[in-house]
Order: structure tokens, then C-alpha cells, then sequence
């Protein structure tokens, strides 16, 4: 996090700064935010500027620090040519396939989403294939991996109840969204890292195959 590459650091810093100048907006960037209802009408470019936007200085903020955390793994494993374009259409991949999956879970509602915590989720999901690797991509299946998925999603859950507690209905968070991009990073970080970077690596401590996924 503290030595992280610089799409990473571009990414993050670019949160808190869009932040600020989205609320110069008259509607604090509504327009530009994603409904499902958009699906619908054959509106799909929230799906990409749902991203760039976020409800509050803390949401950019956290956002920010987990694309910094999660990121500087994903970036490295890419390498430093053409690594940097990989890395950005990961991350943007992640954030459009949150959205859709999102929209699709609520076909027709017309509550916005904004932020760029499902494609923050997708980082999160290809880092969870890094743990332990030394650089490279764990097994799918591997223990740890599926573990921390089961930790990650249970998290996400809970954060997603907090919008159903009384008096917090302002506070819905779109656990959906996450969940959607934790796995387009878990399974797109494989064959990537086949095409763009190292190599999967196999569980060295079971006999478990090697993941093609």
C-alpha cells in the first residue's frame, strides 16, 4: 500500500479529487449515476461513470485506501509495459460487470448507484488469488483462497444489513454490486496473469490441481 505502483496511486487519488469537484455539480452528479431502470431503456453508460462518482467523503476515502491496498498486488503482477493498460481495464472490467450484475439483481428499480467500491471488490478478488503466492496466482480452488472468499463475502453481507437497521435507510450500501465484482476479479485474475503476467501457481502444500479458471 505504502510503495504502490503509480496506476495504482493515479487511481486512488483520483477518488477524493472527482469527489470534490462532483460537488460543484448542481446534482452533485446524479445524471451521471446508474439505475437498473437505465438497462431497461438502453442506457448503459452509468455502468462506467457510476464509478467516478461517490456519496460522500468517506465512501472516496475508503474506496480510495482499498484500491491502494488491494491494487498494488494486481499492478505488480502485470509488469510495467503494458502492464499499466491491464491493469486499468481490470479495474474498469470489475466496476462495469459490479454495475451490471447489480442491475440485473434489481431489474427496473430506479435507485442509483454510485461509487467505485465494486470495482475496489474486483482488486480485492484478485488479491485474494495472490495470498501466499509470492507473485503469483493461487488455484481457485486453492484453501486459502476459497477461505478468505468465504470471509470476504460473509463481511460483505454484513455491511449489507446496515441499510435495513432502523434509522438507516439513507445508508444502503449495494452489497450486490460487491459481491458481483469480487468474483469478476477472483476468476478474471487467472487467465490475465496467463496472458500478461506470471503464471498460476499451485498449492504447494496439498495435491490439489491447478486452477484453469
Amino acid at each position: 500500500m505504502f510503495n504502490a505502483p503509480v496506476p495504482v496511486v493515479l487511481i486512488a487519488l483520483s477518488m477524493p479529487v472527482l469527489f470534490f469537484f462532483q460537488r460543484q455539480l448542481p446534482d452533485m452528479g446524479g445524471a451521471m449515476a446508474f439505475a437498473p431502470v437505465d438497462l431497461e431503456n438502453g442506457r448503459w453508460g452509468g455502468l462506467l461513470t457510476a464509478m467516478l462518482l461517490h456519496g460522500s467523503w468517506t465512501h472516496a476515502i475508503m474506496n480510495a485506501v482499498g484500491a491502494l491496498a488491494f491494487g498494488a498486488p494486481v499492478a505488480r503482477l502485470f509488469g510495467d509495459r503494458i502492464g499499466p493498460t491491464v491493469f486499468l481495464l481490470f479495474y474498469i472490467g470489475c466496476g462495469v460487470i459490479a454495475a451490471l450484475g447489480y442491475g440485473l439483481v434489481h431489474w427496473g428499480s430506479n435507485d442509483a448507484m454510485v461509487g467505485a467500491s465494486g470495482a475496489v471488490f474486483g482488486l480485492i478478488g484478485g488479491a485474494t488469488r495472490l495470498m501466499g503466492g509470492q507473485g503469483r496466482v493461487l488455484s481457485l480452488f486453492n484453501r486459502r483462497v476459497v477461505s478468505a472468499s468465504i470471509a470476504w463475502m460473509a463481511v460483505n453481507a454484513l455491511t449489507g444489513l446496515i441499510g435495513y437497521a432502523p434509522g438507516a435507510e439513507g445508508a444502503r450500501i449495494a452489497w450486490e454490486a460487491h459481491a458481483f465484482g469480487f468474483f469478476a476479479g477472483l476468476l478474471a485474475i487467472g487467465p490475465l496473469a496467463r496472458a500478461f503476467g506470471k503464471g498460476p501457481l499451485p498449492d504447494a502444500a496439498s495435491d490439489e490441481p491447478e486452477s484453469r479458471i
